[in-house]
């Protein structure tokens, strides 16, 4: 197993016990389950609206709240003190928790996977499975691409496109809180932000079904207009 962290620790990513890596939606679902099944601690969840659904589906198993967030923590710490949350986080692979400082912490996050290993005497790969067991399997990922000109007009562009579908998945609702996210019906989303430090547009999306993952990010480029 791996557990990585950045130049200052505050993040942090986790590697299988074959090396593959474990994207940080999943590595967030962990966390949650390791403090509510595990250890058997309540409290609400702070997520920003990049992070995964898998968190709303813990919270109605295990009766807590979800709040949801703009991304970025300047947005998930202050949600996190309001309500006492027992963890926020983000899907750059930032978590926090209750009982700490409200602000990323890598080294803690990656002591809290270890035990939760310790735990249920589990690897990583098994984790996933409880795990998808209790929620179902989810799927993500993510395109940066640099843009050229009015960012007003490319915002006008999403607003235009309304599709009716992503993926061939049925778009249920948009949301505008932090760039634009279409709700898809399987209960995953699509989602557009532009970058606050340099000319590029993310497209990212998480959904339960594996084999449309590519199709609803080709969408999401055509709807903003990147394709």
């Amino acid at each position: 197993m791996l557990i990585i962290t950045d130049g200052d620790a505050d993040r942090l990513g986790i590697g299988d016990e074959k090396g593959e890596f474990i994207n940080q939606l999943r590595v967030y679902a962990l966390l949650a389950y390791y403090l509510l099944e595990v250890r058997g601690e309540r409290g609400d969840i702070v997520k920003t609206l990049s992070t995964t659904t898998m968190l709303n589906k813990l919270g109605k198993i295990y009766g807590v709240k979800v709040h949801e967030t703009g991304v970025g923590f300047k947005y998930v710490a202050p949600k996190m003190l309001e309500t006492n949350a027992l963890i926020g986080g983000e899907e750059s692979g930032g978590y926090a928790f209750r009982g700490n400082v409200p602000e990323r912490d890598g080294i803690l996050a990656g002591l809290y996977i270890l035990d939760l290993m310790v735990r249920t005497g589990k690897k990583p790969t098994q984790l996933l499975d409880l795990l998808f067991a209790k929620v179902g399997a989810h799927y993500y990922d993510r395109i940066d691409t640099p843009f050229t000109g009015d960012r007003k007009s490319r915002e006008q562009m999403i607003l235009n496109a309304n599709p009716k579908t992503l993926g061939g998945l049925k778009v249920t609702e948009l949301i505008t809180v932090d760039g634009y996210q279409f709700k898809l019906e399987d209960g995953g989303w699509m989602l557009i932000r532009f970058s606050g430090t340099e000319p590029i547009m993310r497209v990212y999306c998480e959904t339960t079904h594996e084999d449309k993952v590519k199709a609803i990010l080709a969408d999401g480029l055509k709807v903003a207009g990147l394709k």
